[in-house]
């Protein structure tokens, strides 16, 4: 792995900071140009709209230039569309362990199936209720767990 991409796979999300565009799975490519040396970064957005994506972009471009490459350029593409299928499991393991439950997957064929229940990400028990379609965040929603009565966000399956 090149310097530049370690540097930009390091980048913590700004709203879940406790996984980075990697294990998110917005960072899409990284390409040093031959010659130039100039930096290409492809992002795709959770969401269209996401508030997020200006503060990655800067975030982006501060790592790569620590990483002694002056030259950076952040690319964003919606084409295709990020999924939750592609946050890593290591990220889905992070996101767990800070509290938050991970998506479930997303059927093959592109559908979304209905959200029944989650399980909590603290004790494991099915039995939680969803409290609000919108959680701390719009790509989370904040459901509770009548088992241990603990709040959690869970992110939204796309």
């Amino acid at each position: 792995m090149s310097d530049a991409r370690a540097a930009v796979a390091a980048v913590v999300d700004p709203e879940i900071r406790v996984v980075t565009i990697e294990d998110l799975g917005i960072l899409r490519d990284v390409e040093v140009e031959p010659g130039t040396g100039r930096v290409v970064v492809t992002i795709t957005p959770t969401y269209t709209g996401c508030p997020a994506m200006d503060v990655i972009r800067a975030d982006i471009r501060r790592a790569v230039t620590a990483a002694g490459h002056p030259d950076v350029e952040v690319r964003t593409v919606h084409s295709p569309a990020w999924s939750t299928d592609w946050i890593s499991d290591a990220g889905r393991a992070k996101l767990a362990a800070a509290g938050i439950a991970p998506p479930a997957p997303v059927r093959r064929d592109g559908v979304v199936p209905l959200t029944l229940t989650v399980r909590c990400p603290r004790c494991g028990s099915p039995e939680t209720e969803q409290l609000s379609r919108f959680g701390s965040t719009a790509c989370k929603a904040l459901w509770r767990c009548r088992a241990c009565s603990e709040p959690f966000d869970t992110v939204k399956a796309l």
